[in-house]
């Protein structure tokens, strides 16, 4: 990937760049699904958290759990969830909004003091478009959506996956950049587009 591809991945609709990481080891929970996909999803969580050299947890100290990933039929089902109108205060305007735009998911994340990732919540509505998706690959998509905070525009054209050789895998270059944004060496939050040139130069196996 070109630095302007890179740059365009953390770009929002408002023109601004933000990068964010996750700053602390991710602890998942999964609701609403049986005992054989939850294996599933948290297998994706660890395959992505591996490949970004990131690390898992059984419980963040401060949250419990700080990745919770609700798998729904509808999104009149958030307000009646206990307690998740302590985590989205706007619950009931978010849920407007959501059936509004006949939306399928949504992602909410909340950050440390110096901007990293400390907690995200994931909300994915199973329309039939869904549905049709196998569990292995919903669940890793999600998993790449959710390690880093990329542009709310970033995956509007293509998602994260890609099919070869009839195998549905991580895009490529969209793995590379998981791995590139993980380095030690990077920062965990970046507001200024020259960290997308960084990006680049260690893509390509060079020092920024």
């Amino acid at each position: 990937m070109e630095h302007v591809d890179i740059e365009r991945q953390f770009t929002r609709s408002d023109g601004s760049y933000l990068f964010a990481r996750w700053g602390r080891p991710i602890a998942p929970v999964v609701f609403g699904v049986e005992e054989a996909t939850l294996s599933v999803v948290k297998g994706a969580v660890e395959a992505v958290v591996a490949l970004a050299g990131h690390k898992m947890t059984d419980m963040d100290p401060e949250l419990g759990a700080n990745l919770l990933i609700f798998f729904i039929r509808d999104w009149d089902e958030l307000p009646a969830t206990p307690d998740l109108d302590r985590l989205l205060p706007d619950l009931p305007d978010l849920v407007a909004r959501l059936k509004a735009a006949d939306a399928n998911q949504y992602r909410a994340f909340r950050f440390d003091p110096d901007g990293a990732i400390k907690a995200a919540f994931v909300f994915v509505r199973m329309d039939k478009a869904l549905s049709d998706i196998p569990a292995e690959d919903l669940s890793l998509a999600q998993a790449a959506q959710t390690i880093l905070l990329w542009s709310d525009t970033a995956f509007t054209d293509r998602g994260p996956l890609a099919t070869v050789d009839g195998r549905v895998i991580l895009n490529p270059e969209i793995a590379g950049l998981i791995r590139a944004a993980y380095d030690p060496v990077m920062p965990a939050v970046a507001t200024d587009p020259s960290h997308a040139l960084r990006l680049a130069a260690r893509l390509r196996g060079g020092i920024s």
